[in-house]
């Protein structure tokens, strides 16, 4: 790479003497750098003329692709050094659909507050596509509700979870209720191998109800707004009851609440701007 470099510097100056100055180095060195580049390519790049030296058409087609071959080692080792400073570096982060409009933009607010450098990737995707990023180091860190085997996990923050019902329902006064007072209602809710799915599946289960499924989406924002059109009830975290106009209700189960976490892989130390970002979601006082 070094005497690529030196040979854009040689093809612009003209003049192996001044091309030398420039460099810092000496013309013999200059020249037995330009010398081993010949015999390695097998072509002669320069000619040299009474003004000093100029390309020959292979040699053009050398220092086009030498501009561009000491341009990608320029950006790389600008990607590293940026991914090695916690200060100005890359954090490459996935998250649950469910959290996009709630915790996400609250924890990257008060992050870009406390390191404004650092530049955070985001991935919108299902749990099962977070741990194949993760497998195949496409990100660093997931926001997920379930700790996959071989990957660290740390709680990062614990969502209530209530009953949302349409503005008309029959329950719509009450404070609290139980899951089976709902078993003639129908479910709103994501669909099967959602995180979120299993979650409201194992309450019912925990209360001995099944509810018919109306409606599925990946969205809870868009299952809060099905519910407050009248399409049915829906369990969701506090944060999205009431949204376009539903009414949220206590659960009476003892578990209903859902467990955010930070998941990685642990067979390879996290760059320090993801150890950094990692840091400062489990400090927790960004939520207060």
């Amino acid at each position: 790479m070094r005497d690529l470099s030196w040979l854009l510097v040689l093809a612009e100056a003209g003049h192996v003497t001044d091309a030398a100055t420039t460099i810092g180095t000496s013309q013999p060195t200059l020249s037995r750098a330009l010398g081993r580049l010949e015999d390695e390519l097998g072509v002669r790049v320069f000619e040299r003329v009474s003004t000093g030296v100029v390309l020959t058409p292979d040699g053009e087609v050398v220092v086009e692709a030498a501009r561009d071959l000491v341009g990608r080692d320029a950006l790389l080792r600008a990607t590293l050094a940026n991914r090695l400073d916690p200060g100005t570096g890359l954090v490459r982060l996935a998250f649950l659909d469910s959290m996009a409009t709630t915790l996400v933009p609250r924890l990257l607010g008060a992050f870009h507050a406390y390191a404004p450098g650092v530049k955070v990737v985001l991935s919108q995707e299902p749990a099962h596509e977070i741990r194949r990023d993760l497998d195949r180091g496409a990100v660093e860190l997931g926001l997920t509700m379930e700790h996959a085997p071989g990957h660290a996990w740390s709680p990062v923050q614990q969502e209530r979870l209530v009953v949302v019902v349409p503005p008309t329902h029959r329950l719509r006064h009450r404070k609290r209720v139980d899951l089976s007072e709902l078993v003639d209602d129908e479910l709103v809710t994501t669909p099967p191998g959602f995180g979120h799915s299993a979650l409201v599946q194992g309450l019912m289960g925990e209360a001995g109800v099944s509810l018919r499924v109306s409606f599925e989406s990946a969205d809870l924002a868009t299952i809060e707004g099905l519910v407050a059109a009248g399409l049915g009830v829906a369990i969701v975290p506090e944060a999205f009851a009431g949204l376009s106009g539903s009414v949220g209700l206590s659960l009476a189960s003892a578990g209903a609440s859902r467990t955010i976490g930070l998941t990685w892989r642990t067979d390879r130390p996290l760059a320090p701007p993801a150890r950094l970002f990692l840091d400062f979601a489990r400090d927790g006082s960004w939520s207060s």
